[in-house]
């Protein structure tokens, strides 16, 4: 018997599902574990808004994470942020931190390839000629 052939064509191509995101923001994980820790860390790197990390010492930054160094133990791992009032780059180490929080807008939040696609077809359909590819405003 043979196998089923699929016509993979570019429009299939087109409408693939991407990953799924879960919707983070608000959340505060509970870092019971190392594992619990870097899991989260690793989530709030491919978060798109601020969160905000509080030391064991108390302090608290809070900013948008873009970087992570991830070290055989806490200590020789490390997050680094942009503070959001303030454009100096910090690095803590994972074995300083706390607690986390994504307390930040989700700026990439209903902004998905598929929901650019589905309001540009709307527009059209709706008769409008001058619309455009172009990207919209993130505020």
């Amino acid at each position: 018997m043979s196998e089923p052939q699929h016509n993979l064509t570019v429009d299939h191509l087109e409408v693939v599902d991407g990953r799924d995101r879960q919707q983070i923001e608000g959340w505060i994980p509970e870092l019971a574990s190392e594992a619990d820790l870097r899991d989260a860390l690793e989530q709030a790197f491919d978060y798109r808004g601020d969160v905000t990390i509080t030391r064991k010492d108390g302090s608290r930054v809070e900013g948008y994470i873009f970087d992570r160094r991830n070290g055989a133990t806490l200590a020789e791992s490390v997050v680094r942020l942009i503070p959001k009032d303030s454009q100096q780059k910090v690095s803590v180490p994972y074995s300083e931190i706390a607690a986390l929080a994504f307390s930040g807008r989700d700026t990439a939040a209903g902004r998905s390839w598929e929901a650019w696609v589905r309001k540009y077809w709307e527009k059209k359909a709706a008769g409008e000629t001058s619309i455009a590819l172009e990207p919209e405003n993130l505020d």
